[in-house]
């Protein structure tokens, strides 16, 4: 909204032209997303204690020692949401294609996630998972139609492999379930990592920064030219969305690192996952995210190879699954499992962003 308001003055003052400037305005979403992720916690932490009375809030399948956390508030993702979408319709230009889906995504995920922590406020149980997956495939599927038709001089469906120059495979009417696993999976992968104070939001602060360096490069021809990526005009806008997701989550660590005065529950890392998620689809990263994403990835597979394990042979591979839970019971205290991890979270996006140079 800004940008409409603010932009056509440059021709009078010189002083406004700063706001044409991607940089300027992602900076100004991020710093704009901390600002209301830290006026609005506070009064959000208060009222979800009244609404939820104290009550169990624990996931079941976690270590004894997590008891302890009986009666912190859940449902702190509708902090994460609003300042996103907030801040990206105050500093993006809203005709751009890209930000929509965006923001569109990362809403639909949003109100699953605020869905199913209001059904285990009730019940304890949450959302029947088939109901909860089918409600992810629908929102994916469905704002995908915003780009897979669109013109081959706007939109091509087709994968990027990284390393390789100019190495692009047409997937053609297949790029839409490959997309639709790559934002789902996601939004699970970073659901099935929240289950310690801090470390499901501490990445997501370096993957939107990956992200906001590989939108800004995508959509800008000569940077796209020069590293041999694809160029996805219009990509660029992307920027100040990622500036929004990482002012919101810098905003929100301030209450959850431990102890957490508040979880994010479904509604904060079902939309961050389908967030990123939807980041690596549009700007062509999606072979990418598997390493730039890599912590949430590794926390999924443990759980993945957990339960085939345990089915197919009747023992388990880790103490716990997802991950993190092994490391807690193996002794670690955990501040220094949350920590470590986003240590190595850093390591991996630097990673990503050196491999664009590799072509």
């Amino acid at each position: 909204m800004l940008y409409y308001l603010l932009v056509p003055l440059a021709k009078d003052h010189i002083v406004f032209n700063v706001f044409r400037y991607l940089t300027f305005r992602s900076f100004m979403a991020l710093i704009s997303a901390l600002i209301i992720s830290l006026l609005i916690a506070p009064w959000l932490i208060r009222r979800l204690r009244v609404m939820q009375h104290g009550g169990e809030t624990i996931r079941e399948d976690t270590p004894e020692r997590h008891r302890t956390k009986k009666g912190t508030p859940t449902m702190g993702g509708i902090v994460i949401l609003t300042a996103i979408i907030v801040t990206t319709l105050l500093w993006a230009n809203l005709l751009n294609r890209y930000v929509w889906v965006a923001i569109l995504a990362t809403g639909g995920f949003g109100l699953i996630g605020v869905w199913d922590d209001l059904t285990k406020v009730r019940t304890r149980k949450g959302l029947p998972m088939r109901v909860k997956l089918g409600a992810q495939l629908l929102v994916a599927a469905a704002v995908l139609q915003l780009i897979f038709w669109q013109p081959p001089s706007t939109w091509l469906p087709v994968l990027a492999i990284p390393f390789f120059k100019g190495w692009f495979v047409n997937l053609g009417w297949l790029w839409i379930p490959f997309a639709v696993l790559v934002i789902v999976g996601a939004s699970n992968a970073v659901n099935l990592t929240d289950g310690l104070d801090g470390l499901a939001i501490g990445p997501i602060v370096m993957a939107g920064a990956a992200f906001g360096v590989i939108a800004y490069l995508t959509g800008n021809f000569r940077a796209a030219d020069y590293l041999k990526i694809l160029n996805v005009r219009g990509a660029g806008e992307l920027t100040v969305f990622c500036g929004a997701l990482i002012g919101a989550a810098i905003g929100f660590l301030w209450f959850n690192c431990h102890p957490a005065e508040i979880f994010m529950g479904d509604a904060g890392s079902l939309a961050l996952g389908g967030a990123i998620g939807t980041l690596a689809v549009l700007t062509k990263a999606e072979l990418l995210l598997p390493l730039i994403g890599g912590l949430y990835v590794v926390e999924a597979l443990s759980v993945i190879i957990q339960v085939a394990s345990f089915k197919l042979t009747g023992r388990r591979v880790f103490r716990m699954a997802p991950l993190h839970h092994h490391y807690e019971l193996s002794g670690w205290a955990e501040p220094k499992i949350v920590v470590r991890f986003w240590i190595v979270s850093f390591a991996l996006a630097l990673l990503a962003i050196t491999t664009l140079k590799l072509r």
